[in-house]
């Protein structure tokens, strides 16, 4: 399927969610659970799982968008294999993690909160990371790349590349 998720092929995920969603049916806080749940099976929320869990939990398709989009631990494009997380908190921003961001935008042709078209890389614009001594940073994966500059960009993500 071009856009969107093929339900047909996604079969057992689905069934997956479903006994999920069965065996926490009246517990306090379901949506969430169930949300948090589709997501660590397909990876990210669909219109077609939102669809699904509206139905199953017989809750209106648009509460179930509302929360999805509202809480930023939820995504409703899918990821690619790598996320990088630039911090922009102030101790990087001053000593130039834009620049670091928009060199990575550059050599992988996609904008903050875009993913390549390949899958591989999702870029993604952060706050502190908790490195400030290290600044500038970025996070890929859980790997912490401290003192960047923009030039060490191209040798870094060929490390991820396949």
């Amino acid at each position: 399927m071009i856009n969107g998720l093929d339900v047909k092929a996604n079969e057992k995920q689905f069934m997956m969610l479903k006994e999920y969603i069965d065996s926490i049916r009246e517990a306090q806080g379901v949506l969430m659970q169930t949300l948090h749940k589709a997501q660590e099976i397909f990876g990210y929320l669909p219109i077609e799982v939102q669809k699904f869990i509206s139905y199953e939990l017989d809750v209106p398709l648009a509460e179930v968008y509302g929360v999805a989009t509202f809480y930023t631990q939820f995504s409703i494009e899918p990821k690619g294999k790598h996320k990088i997380g630039v911090c922009l908190g102030t101790a990087c921003y001053v000593k130039g993690s834009q620049q670091v961001l928009d060199k990575l935008a550059k050599e992988l042709n996609i904008k903050v909160g875009e993913t390549t078209s390949d899958g591989l890389f999702t870029l993604e614009a952060t706050r502190c990371l908790g490195c400030c001594g290290l600044a500038p940073v970025m996070m890929i994966d859980g790997d912490v790349y401290g003192k960047l500059e923009p030039k060490k960009i191209p040798d870094i993500l060929s490390k991820y590349e396949e």
